[in-house]
């Protein structure tokens, strides 16, 4: 069935929940009676797929193996290919839809099937076996280059061409509400000769979002860009932690190493291509143009909007909202410009936007911009400030794409930064 806007469903839904019957999400949970495996989600009621393959739900699906609906990742779902998980979106939408009385009537299924989202412990939604992260955002690098380079001259000479990027550590990536240590690494002060070893007095949140691959390309295998979007599955909220401190005396000349590998932490559950398919919205005008294998035409950003909030243990402080429609470089640029040389891709791989920063003070991406190194502190409604993130801060990030019929959302990731062990 085709899953249009005006759609409800027989469950109890709010209208400004974050998923409704349009999105359909996938994810990952336990609960207390049954081991991690793939789930999805409308309103405040998980869904369990597995379940739902023992009642006989996805049989005329044509899929020839149901288990990829036990396992504890989304991989080998995702592997099935966009035609059938496009199909089995559809199935739930259908299945949970007001006039359904199929499951409806079902007292035994359902009750095998329908959790509320309080009962769900939630894991990583798919393994992560590589991991890059890209730098799109031209008010964020230009923001950076202004703070630590020539102000005239704040954008290097590559970036209005290339989609800069470099590859991260994939382990160090979590699950929403993992607790993340203040890190260790070398720091140098401007006044310092030597560098010290200690914990990063300069914790960071970039707000940014992933995207997951649900294809397998081979090694010398490029990524056309007309095709490039057919290789996204769906889409995760992406806090990549950093420790401006050690980042800083350690990425010249190869980059982030030890600053950015200490914790990335993402939102549970991935918001497909599809559900977010009438919020794309055209990018920014590039110019220089680029090179013609990273030409596109037509809308291929998203018009998702960006919130960061700090919670201080006595204030919750709203900080940032910002939105993904800014990013100069889209994912389908990102993704094509990164298999041109023939780097093999893999299902469940994640590629990270950068952090999303747009042209206003209040929508800057991270606080090493919001606070502006330093010299402009962020008043918390409690009376403390904050440059930087403080110790037993809680950081939490929303997302969520809106327009007069409906609203698709990602829930939120949240992360507390605990002190150094």
């Amino acid at each position: 069935m085709q899953i249009t806007n005006n759609l409800t469903s027989w469950l109890e839904d709010s209208k400004e929940s974050d998923f409704p019957i349009q999105n359909i999400p996938f994810g990952i949970a336990s609960t207390k009676d049954t081991a991690a495996r793939p789930f999805s989600r409308i309103g405040d009621h998980g869904i369990d797929l597995a379940a739902m393959a023992d009642h006989g739900f996805f049989d005329n699906l044509e899929i020839d193996d149901l288990n990829v609906f036990y396992q504890d990742t989304l991989n080998d779902f995702i592997s099935l290919g966009k035609p059938t998980t496009n199909k089995v979106r559809e199935r739930i939408a259908e299945l949970f839809s007001k006039d359904n009385i199929e499951l409806n009537d079902n007292v035994e299924a359902k009750k095998a099937i329908i959790f509320s989202v309080d009962e769900l412990i939630m894991a990583m939604p798919v393994h992560v076996g590589d991991y890059t992260d890209f730098y799109s955002s031209i008010e964020h690098a230009t923001n950076v280059g202004m703070m630590f380079r020539d102000p005239d001259k704040a954008l290097l000479p590559n970036w209005k061409h290339i989609p800069v990027g470099y590859h991260g550590r994939s382990s160090s990536i979590v699950i929403s509400g993992t607790p993340i240590h203040r890190p260790y690494g070398q720091t140098k002060k401007n006044d310092e000769e030597l560098p010290s070893y200690g914990a990063s007095r300069l914790v960071d949140f970039e707000l940014e979002m992933g995207f997951v691959l649900g294809k397998q390309t081979q090694l010398g295998e490029q990524i056309p860009i007309d095709n490039a979007e057919d290789h996204i599955f769906g889409l995760v909220i992406f806090n990549d932690l950093s420790a401006r401190d050690i980042q800083k005396w350690e990425y010249v000349p190869l980059g982030p190493f030890l600053g950015k590998s200490f914790g990335s932490v993402i939102s549970p559950w991935i918001v497909t291509m599809e559900a977010l398919s009438q919020f794309k919205v055209k990018g920014p005008v590039q110019e220089p143009k680029v090179l013609p294998y990273l030409e596109h035409d037509g809308k291929h950003n998203l018009d998702v909007e960006l919130e960061v909030h700090i919670n201080t243990g006595k204030s919750m402080n709203k900080v940032c909202h910002s939105n993904m429609k800014y990013l100069y470089w889209s994912m389908a640029q990102q993704l094509t410009h990164h298999a041109v040389n023939g780097c093999n891709m893999n299902v469940g791989d994640m590629c990270a936007s950068g952090t999303i920063s747009g042209p206003t003070e209040d929508s800057y991406g991270s606080m090493l911009e919001l606070a502006w190194k330093g010299t402009k502190p962020l008043k918390m409604q409690d009376g403390s400030e904050r440059t930087f993130i403080q110790d037993n801060d809680t950081v939490i990030m929303k997302a969520y794409a809106q327009n007069d019929e409906v609203r698709i959302g990602f829930g939120d990731v949240s992360c507390k930064i605990l002190a150094a062990k």
